[in-house]
């Protein structure tokens, strides 16, 4: 056994499970420089958390206040005892359904207490250390309640788009469309105005200047303009009266039994997708930067920071991946960024307070319908749709269950679907074949001849080979990826043998664009040896060609032309 499978078998201890990465970071060594790229890197995100917070707030029939609480406190401890170097905690669009249903069925009490519910659920997920069965949701999945919620947060905020009138407005969708029309004579010019401008200063900035922040901007001008011109339109000022200029004070929610039972389905609710959502955007930030987040980790520091913020009034929090990836754009070192930026919003509730009551809700409401737009996912749609009936029809059940019913009904059906259609895949897959005589080769050397033995290519630390033996589906991607993803600088190609794939859905092939991309940016060639027909469609549907990778038939032709291109180089004197 070497050094490295034995590495592998041993069990991780608590530490190194639950370990917040603060403390790896503080290891490692932490000084003025890494502190002022976090620095930096919080500003930017809290800038642009700022705006984001409180549309969400009153997207999800909060207050704009609670949104900031939210991200002050939920934001703080999320970096603060969190599995991910740079995981940005916080209000989310994607929580807008599950929240404002629950305020309309339990009233903001009963929103604060299935979040404190919450957060314990999350801690006991965590400690179970059931992170890892969250990884195992369908890329299909995560794509289709994506979009759903995309369209149903769009919905929400047409009133405020257009200035509608509407004293009660319907929660389901085709209720809420023939209620808005029935109203559209209420429609106000300057509102409408206002919506329009908001989304068309986003969008030109993000074109022109895509460095700045275009949704506090776009924002502030229409506070200006609303406060300078006296614009007739609601404001955060009229509907609530402003937002508050401290913190409140902690207090525990009614922990009555019958109440608990009460919002214990919507706290479940909000621990599965809290769960998905954090542990995605930790995902990203991995593949952004070549870190492995700990996902236990980060479910029970998620699971603190609902407690946390349902103590001081807020409502649900989650890692939020456009924020996240922002974070990491910036240039941040660690967590201390993520820490930061709750400060920093917290000293623009101190100090903007008062501004913030001019700011007009139908330009939040155009901040809303651009994150809407960004939520779906457009080319993964595409691809998915493309792939196969397997994966268009997990798609499309999970979209319009999400619309039409409910999310986590959406979430489970979705996750059957997906495994019934592995079942089937895998059963065509399977074959029994009469061989005489029974016993007498080596079945596996006969399916894939070893070859030569070639000390030289064996012991070439600048050449890594990889042979996937199985499935590569929507189950394997976590720990198959955890191994491919160990690309070093001073690789020059990475070999990925498929001679004993029978078979690859979307999610596994998604994994291997990933790497692709990181070995791209690495500067390592990606060879793909032996693939199928079938397998080779399905990486081109997903962009998977020059120069991203390239093909081989088999492991001996890829090390033979990686050779003859390292000679040619070296030749060349590269």
């Amino acid at each position: 056994m070497d050094a490295e499978t034995a590495r592998q078998l041993v069990v991780p201890s608590l530490a190194d499970l639950y370990a917040p990465k603060l403390l790896t970071v503080l290891k490692e060594g932490y000084g003025l420089r890494q502190l002022r790229a976090d620095a930096i890197a919080g500003l930017t995100v809290a800038i642009v958390a700022l705006p984001l917070s409180m549309a969400i707030a009153i997207a999800s029939g909060a207050t704009p206040g609670q949104g900031l609480v939210t991200a002050i406190v939920g934001g703080f401890l999320v970096s603060l005892l969190g599995g991910s170097r740079f995981q940005i905690g916080g209000p989310a669009g994607a929580f807008i359904v599950l929240v404002a249903a629950t305020v309309a069925q339990h009233e903001m009490e009963g929103l604060i207490l299935a979040t404190f519910l919450s957060g314990l659920l999350l801690i006991a997920v965590g400690l179970l250390r059931l992170g890892t069965f969250i990884k195992f949701i369908p890329f299909p999945v995560t794509v289709g309640f994506t979009a759903g919620i995309a369209v149903i947060i769009f919905a929400s905020q047409i009133k405020e788009l257009f200035g509608l009138t509407l004293e009660r407005e319907p929660g389901e969708l085709l209720e809420k469309l023939h209620a808005l029309w029935a109203v559209r004579d209420s429609l106000t010019p300057t509102a409408l105005a206002v919506s329009i401008v908001t989304i068309a200063i986003i969008l030109g900035l993000r074109h022109w200047r895509p460095h700045w922040p275009g949704m506090l901007i776009a924002v502030g001008i229409a506070a200006v303009a609303t406060a300078v011109l006296g614009l007739p339109v609601h404001t955060i000022g009229s509907k609530f009266g402003g937002i508050p200029s401290t913190l409140p004070v902690p207090n525990l929610p009614n922990l009555s039994l019958e109440k608990l039972m009460a919002v214990l389905p919507a706290a479940v609710s909000f621990t599965l997708l809290g769960a998905i959502e954090s542990l995605l955007s930790a995902v990203v930030a991995d593949g952004m930067t070549g870190r492995r987040h700990r996902s236990n980790c980060e479910l029970v520091a998620q699971g603190a920071a609902n407690i946390g913020s349902s103590l001081f009034g807020g409502f649900c929090v989650t890692g939020t991946i456009a924020r996240t990836a922002t974070n990491v754009r910036s240039g941040a070192h660690g967590p201390v960024s993520g820490m930061l930026h709750a400060v920093f919003l917290l000293l623009f509730m101190l100090i903007a307070a008062p501004l913030a009551a001019y700011i007009p809700l139908a330009a939040l409401a155009g901040v809303l319908a651009v994150v809407a737009w960004n939520m779906i996912e457009k080319s993964a749609i595409s691809i998915l749709v493309r792939s196969g009936w397997g994966e268009a029809a997990v798609l499309g059940a999970t979209f319009f269950l999400t619309i039409f019913r409910e999310l986590t009904e959406a979430i489970v059906v979705g996750f059957a679907l997906g495994s019934v259609l592995f079942i089937h895949r895998m059963s065509k897959t399977t074959a029994v074949a009469r061989h005489t005589p029974f016993v007498g080769r080596d079945q596996a050397d006969t399916a894939h001849p070893r070859g030569t033995y070639d000390e030289e290519v064996a012991a070439n630390p600048e050449v890594v080979v990889y042979r996937i033996t199985g499935a590569l589906f929507f189950g394997a991607t976590a720990s198959i990826g955890s191994v491919l993803d160990r690309i070093q600088d001073s690789h020059k190609a990475l070999i990925v043998d498929f001679s004993a794939v029978p078979f690859l859905d979307s999610t596994g092939a998604n994994m291997i664009e990933g790497l692709a991309h990181k070995a791209h940016k690495h500067g390592v060639e990606l060879w793909l040896t032996s693939a199928s027909r079938d397998i080779r469609r399905v990486f081109v549907t997903h962009g998977l060609k020059r120069p991203l990778v390239r093909y081989a038939a088999t492991i001996d032709e890829a090390l033979a032309k990686t050779s003859e291109g390292a000679g040619q180089r070296s030749q060349a004197g590269w």
